[in-house]
């Protein structure tokens, strides 16, 4: 066996959390990581996988008590010296977090981030031959060079995380510590990521620590699996050992919650004879790039981005149409001119007969009482600063449909509904107290106050592990029987969208090429980028 690389014997982490009442999370393992090897950590959300992936470089809190030791090539990294540390973080460890707007800086250039990187830690380099070696790396992560010159804003979440992952892999580190590293990955650019991440690995012998909630991910990719449950590791073992025999109880729950979102679910027959609650004719949002100097002196063409490109769609009162497709394809473009949160090129958007795109700000506040939004991020609709009974009455405040009396006692029933008891507890809480799943269910209940016909679901799970997963689905289908409610659902995982949806739309380059039940799409696909989907996403499969 190879000398290790990488090894945590028995510390503990104590790091104060912001609950409602104050407690603290420990973290207790002993993991050791050979050079060139994969592990995949999983776990539901809180049970310490990042705090764990953070040791590793040092970035806890200054005020985390720390016992034990964690060592990498023989060194203990709790020693480093500042200077050390700097060159320690990069170039031997390497961190991938889950949101890339935490490495990447709105007011540079992904050009910038490359060359102030490399000139920090390699300043022997010259300017072109940093440029050169920065190019390679983002074409390996699909980063085409015409974008060298654009921000962080103009990139879809997935190609920002893979500008993120590029960052990570330019010094050549020994370990990459992966938190997530495609949650917000279609399954297409996420198996080119991790295929490209596990081929560095076998040639430099780059060591992998991928946390991650998808376990056929981690299945898939990893040599190794380690489980974690309210701090502790409480199994490791090679991944197929894992899957087919596991030994703790938590680990036979995440893989049967996992297995329970793969199953195929009886899909629900709509009368697509009636007239459709949402009809989209012919929608197209493009957007203009605009030239630099140099370019206007050589009067090039402006450059069109066609992010939606002549959608037609039309959904029916009481389904769940699913919207798949690769990242910057166009899916959360679509929804957001649905909304009309940004109004169209051109195009119709028919809401129980009423076209949306012609109305007043005044008559368009009235349809979005019936319209509501659920994101994958719950912080893009909780205000930090806001309670969540208030977050969740502030749409009742908004549309002038509650007096805060009224108010309260609306959103007590949705707490209870949307499963957060006692409700009076989580009525006086911040969101930051909560779990990313607690986050979500309050997400949905605001989004739910108005009582809105249509709900448009942004990759709702994709940041929750397999059992909270399960958990918001189920409580997204009972909520959808309860209230009437017919669901837009945008996610990139096929396996939710197989467990959840009626009708599968496919979204390529801003056009929707092929549209049908969840059962044809899945059993025989027509077009081939559909084909192309299905055979990137992974199974998990037990025997």
């Amino acid at each position: 066996m190879s000398k290790a690389l990488f090894w945590i014997h028995n510390p503990i982490f104590p790091s104060p959390k912001r609950h409602y009442k104050q407690q603290w999370a420990f973290v207790v393992v002993y993991l050791t990581l050979h050079p060139g090897e994969r592990l995949g950590l999983v776990g539901e959300s809180g049970c310490g996988k990042s705090t764990l992936g953070r040791a590793a470089m040092r970035l806890l809190p200054a005020a985390t008590q720390i016992q034990g030791r964690v060592m990498f090539e023989g060194q203990a990294v709790f020693d480093l010296t500042p200077a050390q540390l700097r060159q320690f973080r990069g170039e031997a460890v390497a961190l991938i977090f889950q949101d890339p707007m935490t490495r990447l800086d709105p007011l540079m250039t992904i050009g910038k981030h490359c060359i102030e990187t490399l000139q920090a830690h390699q300043p022997q380099l010259s300017l072109h031959q940093a440029k050169s070696k920065a190019l390679a790396t983002l074409e390996a992560v699909k980063i085409p060079a015409s974008r060298w010159s654009q921000y962080p804003h103009e990139f879809s979440g997935g190609m920002r995380q893979r500008v993120a992952i590029a960052l990570a892999l330019l010094l050549n580190p020994k370990l990459i510590v992966a938190d997530e590293p495609t949650t917000s990955l279609d399954v297409t650019v996420a198996a080119q990521i991790l295929k490209e991440l596990t081929r560095l690995c076998r040639e430099r012998e780059m060591a992998l620590l991928l946390i991650s909630h998808d376990l056929a991910l981690v299945g898939e990719y990893c040599d190794r699996i380690g489980v974690m449950y309210a701090g502790s590791l409480v199994e490791t073992g090679f991944s197929q050992s894992v899957f087919h025999n596991p030994q703790h109880e938590y680990t036979r729950s995440l893989l049967n919650a996992a297995l329970h979102i793969q199953a195929v679910k009886g899909q629900e027959d709509i009368p697509l004879n009636l007239t459709p609650l949402l009809r989209v004719k012919d929608l197209k949002q493009h957007y203009t790039l605009e030239r630099n100097f140099i370019e206007r002196l050589l009067q090039q063409e402006d450059q069109i981005i066609k992010a939606v490109d002549g959608v037609n769609l039309d959904l029916y009162s009481g389904e769940i149409l699913g919207l798949v497709g690769e990242s910057g394809c166009g899916k959360s473009t679509l929804s957001r001119t649905i909304l009309q949160l940004i109004r169209p090129t051109s195009g119709k958007v028919e809401f129980q007969g009423t076209e949306l795109t012609t109305l007043s700000k005044q008559n368009l506040r009235l349809q979005r009482r019936q319209i509501q939004m659920v994101f994958q991020d719950p912080h893009a609709c909780l205000n930090p600063a806001m309670t969540v009974g208030q977050s969740i009455a502030d749409p009742l405040s908004i549309h002038q449909l509650a007096d805060p009396r009224a108010a309260r006692v609306q959103v007590i029933q949705m707490l209870e509904r949307v499963g957060l008891k006692p409700p009076e507890e989580y009525y006086d809480r911040y969101s930051a107290d909560l779990s990313g799943g607690q986050q979500q269910r309050v997400a949905i209940a605001r989004a739910l106050i108005t009582h809105p016909k249509l709900l448009i679901c942004d990759e709702p799970v994709s940041m929750l592990d397999a059992s909270v997963q399960t958990q918001v689905l189920e409580l997204m289908l009972e909520l959808k029987r309860e209230f009437d409610l017919t669901y837009l659902f945008i996610t990139h995982d096929l396996w939710v969208a197989r467990f959840f949806c009626d009708r599968i739309a496919v979204m390529n380059s801003g056009r929707i090429v092929e549209l049908g039940s969840t059962q044809e799409i899945f059993t025989n696909p027509q077009h081939p980028y559909t084909q192309t989907l299905l055979q990137a996403a992974p199974l998990l499969a037990r025997t």
